[in-house]
């Protein structure tokens, strides 16, 4: 899955032309940057994404009215640059109703301002978009056919998620939205953007392949005594041929979490921060799924300061409550093909997780009814640095439901440092522990 000799060219630069300047305020407008995936590969091609037609842009002034939504104009404005042109956010935007724009082609957003959702909870909840995948919804989403939305490294999503966090506290079923949806997007890029403070998850790319993300700096924080909960950095789902790299995320769940159905991705060079770490899952949570994961490559990370660092979550092969918006188990699949490589790791409490048994604190719960998924040929490998003090001298934890539901499970140079001092430990059961070159114990 991974071509290691080469870093290539998947999109046309802008036109060599003196920059184009925003009529209204003299703001010169954002050039396409030209992007290099690298230094490692998935071994397929992304599309060539032609340069944009000259002088054809799409100016958006934002509204200066009491109640402003700037939803409307930014709509029109996608309409009128679809298929050739480029639509310019280089201004203060306030969306405070649903946007969608799945209908995209050959297109390029420049968002060089700020874009900020309302954050009316009661105006929302009847009227996101819906997902039936772990209760998910957006505000808005961008979908079509080669579609580049790029910040140059100033512009900014603001998902206002404050007024979330404090409902949130009180009501655990609410339905929180995610920051940015790509939904049915085949071939495209989505870079250099900052984005704070998602209701939910950052990122969502789902239904979609041959997608290139970069250079993002996603960071959250709460001002009261309730904490941002669930921001996900990004999560795949039903996609193949993603690249997700160069970025910092600074957050406080997954920093990249690959869901169902997320073949041949990569991910490289992230630093994360806080995070519940890069997972796979939660995979078979439900009954009438099958989920796949397969061809995943994880490199050159930084994990600080995680609960989790590399991390495989499947759920148990019976339903299983967890959380007040979240339960599941008993569906059915496989990981395949999963490789962490070049961690290193500061502050967390499991270095490696690997577990049958999500959503339910039972273990023998867990090995009276096994997971229904498999997961083989996956490596750890080329880790280093030190756990936390949390679990200390133990290190990390490799638990599989049943001996035939783990296969070819390999952890290569890893060296940890605990706190204390001690030699780590590792809780590992139902694992082939001659594959595994670290110092397992028995739970």
């Amino acid at each position: 899955m991974v071509s290691r000799s080469f870093a290539f060219t998947i999109l046309a630069g802008a036109l060599a032309v003196e920059a184009a300047k925003n009529p209204h305020t003299g703001k010169a407008v954002l050039e396409r940057p030209s992007l290099k995936v690298g230094p490692l590969g998935t071994g397929k091609p992304f599309p060539e994404s032609p340069a944009r037609e000259a002088g054809r842009y799409c100016f958006v002034k934002p509204s200066c009215t009491k109640g402003r939504d700037d939803a409307p104009k930014i709509l029109r404005a996608f309409h009128d640059c679809n298929n050739g042109g480029t639509v310019v956010l280089d201004a203060e935007y306030l969306i405070a109703s649903p946007l969608d724009l799945t209908f995209l082609e050959h297109v390029d957003v420049a968002i060089s301002g700020t874009i900020k959702f309302s954050d009316d909870i009661d105006y929302w909840l009847p009227r996101t978009f819906k997902y039936p995948f772990q209760d998910s919804s957006s505000m808005w989403r961008f979908g079509g056919k080669d579609v580049n939305i790029y910040g140059g490294g100033v512009g900014l999503i603001d998902g206002n998620g404050q007024a979330w966090y404090d409902r949130f506290a009180s009501n655990k079923t609410l339905m929180r939205p995610i920051a940015l949806v790509t939904d049915g997007l085949y071939g495209g890029s989505i870079t250099g953007l900052r984005m704070i403070n998602s209701p939910s998850w950052f990122n969502l790319i789902a239904n979609g392949s041959d997608i290139l993300v970069s250079n993002f700096d996603i960071r959250v924080g709460s001002t009261s005594k309730n904490p941002a909960k669930n921001t996900d950095g990004w999560d795949t789902f039903r996609v193949d041929n993603v690249v997700i790299q160069n970025s910092h995320i600074d957050n406080g769940d997954d920093c990249v979490s690959f869901k169902p159905n997320s073949t041949n991705v990569l991910v490289q060079g992230l630093e994360c921060n806080g995070s519940h770490g890069i997972s796979v899952g939660s995979l078979g949570q439900y009954v009438e799924e099958f989920d796949i994961v397969e061809n995943v490559y994880v490199y050159n990370i930084s994990m600080s300061n995680a609960s989790d660092g590399a991390r495989i979550k499947v759920w148990p092969g019976i339903q299983t409550p967890f959380q007040p918006s979240l339960s599941g188990g008993g569906g059915s699949g496989y990981v395949r093909n999963v490789t962490y490589d070049n961690y290193r790791n500061q502050n967390n409490d499991w270095i490696i997780e690997l577990t049958q048994c999500y959503g339910s604190k039972n273990q023998t719960l867990c090995n009276m009814y096994p997971a229904n998924m498999t997961i083989s040929d996956v490596v750890f490998k080329n880790f280093y640095g030190t756990s936390s003090k949390k679990y200390d001298p133990k290190a990390g934890t490799l638990i599989c439901s049943a001996p035939d539901k783990c296969n070819n499970i390999r952890a290569e140079n890893i060296t940890i440092t605990t706190p204390s001092g001690a030699n780590p430990q590792w809780i590992c059961n139902n694992m082939q522990n001659n594959l595994l070159d670290i110092n397992c114990v028995s739970s």
